[in-house]
């Protein structure tokens, strides 16, 4: 799925948490991806298009540095990401082998890849920080991706975090985590976002001027009423 500049700029000005909020309104609850959360938190929201990868436990017949060069390798998933997606990596949450490190993600890098998100772990923390491709992870650990994990291919129904991502559906990023948007949900999503990101911060300078939260915070008619008069 290509994701247009216009409805990248919209979900790039609406917050994770927002995010949840209007696709639990859809009845769509597992949508926050467990364990991944940025490695560096000063990087902005990132958007894009889930390109998926996938590991299964590791076998000693396949999980071998040798495997690098498999033509069903990490790296030949890395040329296959296109320019402004997310690449998704099911790590089945193993925290004790770094599914990439600095030289795969210096590639992604290269390639526009907007970042990467995975409940596993990254390895050569230094060189992955200074690549400058945006991660979301459950942390860091020394050991490859062959010590505890063996890399089964792209383009495929995963679950990350104990969510199911879809190539193509929609990932967005930022400091609370990483959602999915299912992509058949998208232009709702688009239309709705903008208005609960405005009502949210309206309600936020009612609190700082001293509001109660009781037919605030859900809005009842009157405050429903006072708020379409103001915006």
């Amino acid at each position: 799925m290509t994701l247009s500049a216009e409805a990248v700029e919209i979900l790039k000005s609406v917050s994770t948490a927002t995010l949840t909020t209007i696709l639990l309104k859809k009845g769509l609850r597992n949508v926050w991806i467990r364990g991944a959360m940025p490695l560096d938190r000063s990087r902005p929201r990132i958007v894009g298009p889930a390109f998926t990868l996938r590991f299964v436990p590791a076998r000693e017949d396949l999980a071998t540095p040798a495997s690098w060069g498999s033509p069903i390798s990490t790296r030949a998933a890395i040329e296959e990401m296109p320019e402004g997606c997310v690449a998704v990596i099911d790590a089945m949450g193993i925290r004790d082998a770094g599914v990439f490190g600095d030289i795969l993600c210096a590639r992604m890098r290269k390639r526009n890849v907007a970042g990467m998100v995975t409940d596993g772990t990254v390895r050569d923390l230094a060189g992955v920080l200074a690549s400058d491709l945006p991660v979301w992870c459950s942390g860091v650990s020394a050991p490859p991706s062959v010590a505890g994990l063996t890399f089964v291919g792209w383009q495929e129904t995963i679950g990350c975090g104990g969510v199911a991502i879809i190539p193509g559906d929609i990932i967005v990023a930022d400091g609370d985590g990483a959602v999915v948007i299912p992509a058949a949900t998208l232009d709702d999503v688009l239309k709705e976002a903008p208005e609960q990101e405005r009502m949210e911060a309206w309600i936020v300078e009612q609190v700082d001027a001293g509001a109660k939260l009781p037919g605030l915070y859900p809005m009842n008619e009157e405050t429903k009423a006072r708020y379409e008069a103001e915006r």
